[in-house]
């Protein structure tokens, strides 16, 4: 046994939110309360204590949304969360001068939205890297932005083909100008080398050294099959030490629930979390899927990429397999659809329920991811619908001006975590890194 003490320790009871002493074995805490009772508690010679000189100790961490593998593989790219878009061009340039002719150049974090000069270009990049592909992808990771040679690698030419729920920018020649926006991205993205779930799990291991350095304990991964396979690998190998909660894709929830996984299903240290889809896009390349255009674009209201309908058709098959889902929205629409659509759901689930004749039960824990925006006759029903707003407050700092200035008056309903913990929601907070 372990005890802690002199110490001021925030408990996050509501019956003892403070105290000074802790009682741990193993991973297990055995007791808080004062240094005396604790003490007085655990005096055997087999346990140690240690002066903790007012130190503050708290819980560890939850990151209840992050991408594990795409933050493990950001540590290696080019770092494009600049001020301007000149200081992300010379970033790049720097990594193009270290690279040989042929090998792609990756990098991560830019967000035109704080550029002046908006989007960057593909001649931009074909300037500072003529012999290599380049790929860039936004903050959101919502948009890419690729040069000639990543372009060309794609098949992405004048004759192709907008992808569904995807959009090739262009520019007024019709020709592909750089930027490609939600599915569009994967023409790109299928022909970059990809790591062996080997060398995805070594990068997650380091990755995973820089979470716990900032207190992170735990956290829900969004991430694809890969990175599920690499956690296992580390579970295997006793090197992960993280607790993770593993979303499974949508795509993937037939295969899932075939053979019998359920949201819950492992152990302490790695379980399967909820089915993850997407509702709509990102706001920062204006694909959140809005009930009104967006400022600067009269005729755009975003992209749908699931209604209510497909939630509920969709979610009663996750629901039967004894799945929950964790649905992105971020438009005031996308959010409305996927409110209608569990209504719908927990009506059909609470039927089974009372069919089967269960008296505890307990309800599957949905989530909506991101939660942006969220329309005034909407705001009460995630508390009545136990839905949990799985909300993210960084993006209210990284997108501030943006939404003001693409939203408008709405950005005023935005980012409402206030508003949802008076009404009763239950809230969780991350990163949603990189």
């Amino acid at each position: 046994m372990i005890i802690l003490y002199n110490a001021k320790i925030h408990t996050l009871d509501p019956h003892q939110p403070e105290c000074t002493a802790i009682a741990i074995d193993g991973d297990t805490i055995y007791a808080v309360g004062s240094d005396d009772d604790i003490q007085a508690a655990y005096h055997s010679q087999r346990d140690s204590k240690e002066d903790m000189h007012g130190k503050v100790i708290l819980p560890g961490l939850t990151d209840a949304h992050i991408h594990l593998e795409h933050y493990a593989a950001s540590l290696n790219k080019v770092n494009c969360e600049t001020d301007s878009l000149d200081e992300c061009l010379r970033r790049v340039a720097e990594r193009v001068q270290n690279a040989a002719p042929g090998t792609w150049v990756l990098g991560h974090g830019w967000n035109q939205n704080n550029w002046p000069e908006g989007f960057g270009t593909a001649a931009m990049l074909d300037a500072i890297a003529p012999q290599n592909p380049v790929y860039l992808t936004a903050k959101s990771l919502h948009a890419g932005w690729a040069n000639t040679p990543a372009l060309r690698a794609g098949d992405v030419e004048r004759t192709t083909e907008d992808p569904v729920f995807g959009q090739i920018g262009r520019d007024l020649d019709g020709n592909p100008d750089g930027i490609l926006y939600e599915s569009a991205m994967e023409l790109i993205g299928q022909v970059i080398p990809e790591l062996s779930v080997y060398e995805t799990a070594e990068a997650i291991a380091e990755a995973q050294k820089k979470l716990l350095e900032m207190g992170l304990t735990s956290v829900h991964d969004f991430d694809q099959q890969r990175c599920f396979s690499a956690l296992q690998i580390l579970h295997q190998n006793k090197d992960l030490v993280l607790r993770v909660s593993k979303s499974i894709p949508l795509e993937s929830m037939v295969e899932a629930a075939a053979v019998g996984l359920r949201t819950g299903f492992g152990d302490d240290t790695l379980r399967i979390g909820q089915v993850k889809g997407f509702a709509d896009g990102a706001l920062g390349p204006h694909t959140a899927a809005m009930f009104q255009p967006y400022e600067d674009e009269p005729e755009n209201r975003g992209i749908l990429m699931l209604d209510a309908e497909e939630l509920f058709e969709c979610g009663r098959a996750a629901v039967d397999g004894g799945l929950g889902l964790a649905i992105h929205a971020i438009g005031d629409r996308a959010n409305h659809e996927m409110l209608d659509g569990f209504e719908n759901l927990r009506r059909y689930e609470m039927e089974n329920v009372r069919l089967a004749g269960k008296s505890n039960y307990r309800p599957l824990r949905h989530r909506i991811e991101h939660l942006q925006i969220i329309h005034p006759d909407d705001r009460h029903r995630l508390a009545e619908l136990g839905v949990i707003a799985s909300m993210q407050p960084i993006h209210a700092a990284s997108d501030m001006l943006a939404a003001d200035r693409y939203w408008g008056a709405r950005a005023n309903l935005s980012y409402a975590w206030r508003t949802q913990l008076e009404q009763g929601a239950v809230l969780a907070f991350g990163s949603d890194a990189p």
